[in-house]
């Protein structure tokens, strides 16, 4: 397949990075369906730490796909408790909802190389057909391709019952990918037959994120390991639509008191709750950066300090378990 155009996929202009290298540019992707907890701050804080320890630019994304939970006040309030931690982002924030005839054109591609099908299988018969005996061929929740061979007629018949399609890549003979991730390290993962276009016609995430990625000059990905199993997937549509690789740093998550991923129903997990409660922005960053090893319990710290303290090796291994009494 031929590539995308390079001045399309090319980084960032030196006027649009500043004073930052535009060879190392990293980026935050929140959601705009409800405040970032803690775990999500400290997410953006060692995605923004990384970048500005190496003298690279750094992006924040709205990945706003979900146009039912997503809202502009959300990304407002967000953008917000970045910049009440010293989080700032170089340029202008970026919607992926502004930017789905982009999404198309590369689903466009995959289609006329013949690597794409129609599937209308239901949230529910994926589950049921994961959890078959045959389930153990197809780990981490992969597509089975049960649309994948159907016969025409029987396409008919599901468009009559009135099921909309989704759009799926057709990943035929595809060897599991090896993804070396600077924290993870050696990664192994297979790739199924991805969703490209859900069936309400709005570009899935795994097809929207490598293609953003790509225009925006990405070159480092942090996020939670909880999506470390998703990478293979996104390295090979890169590899499909001649998009660089980015570099990937995949970070321990943040628990609640029982052990579970952190979430509102632990208490106080947003600036907002721990505001009410009298605890600082100021005093948030301290605590996320104590979590990091990279301050003492209490140390007033600011950004520009903890990037020059900042190293992936140093980074715990073990994810932070949150109480929701801050210290």
């Amino acid at each position: 397949m031929g590539r995308f155009a390079p001045d399309t996929v090319g980084r960032f202009a030196p006027d649009t990075v500043g004073r930052f290298a535009p060879d190392t540019v990293g980026r935050f992707a929140p959601s705009p369906t409800g405040p970032l907890h803690l775990g999500n701050l400290r997410t953006a804080l060692v995605a923004w730490l990384s970048a500005r320890s190496s003298g690279g630019g750094f992006l924040v994304r709205m990945e706003d796909l979900d146009r039912v939970t997503s809202s502009r006040d959300h990304e407002v309030t967000q953008l917000a408790d970045l910049a009440a931690l010293g989080i700032h982002p170089d340029g202008e924030v970026v919607r992926q909802s502004d930017r789905f005839a982009l999404h198309d054109a590369a689903i466009d591609r995959l289609t006329a190389a013949g690597l794409t099908y129609s599937c209308y299988c239901s949230r529910r018969e994926i589950r049921d057909a994961a959890q078959a005996p045959h389930g153990d061929i197809h780990p981490d929740g992969a597509y089975p391709g049960t649309c994948r061979h159907l016969s025409r007629a029987e396409r008919r018949a599901r468009a009559d019952a009135g099921r909309r399609p989704a759009l799926r890549l057709l990943a035929v003979d595809v060897e599991p990918i090896v993804v070396h991730d600077r924290f993870v390290g050696e990664f192994t993962g297979v790739v199924d037959d991805v969703v490209l276009r859900r069936n309400d016609g709005v570009p899935a995430y795994n097809l929207a994120v490598v293609v953003d990625d790509a225009l925006q000059g990405v070159t480092e990905v942090v996020r939670g390991d909880d999506l470390v199993s998703s990478t293979p997937r996104q390295v090979h549509l890169q590899r499909l639509l001649g998009l660089p690789e980015v570099t990937h740093l995949h970070v321990p998550l943040v628990l609640g008191p029982d052990g579970q991923r952190l979430a509102k129903r632990h208490g106080a997990v947003t600036l907002a709750d721990l505001a009410a409660r009298g605890v600082t922005a100021s005093a948030v960053l301290s605590l996320l950066a104590h979590s990091l090893g990279l301050a003492d319990a209490g140390e007033p710290v600011t950004p520009e300090a903890l990037a020059e303290r900042f190293s992936v090796a140093s980074l715990p291994r073990e994810p932070w378990r949150w109480s929701d009494t801050p210290a």
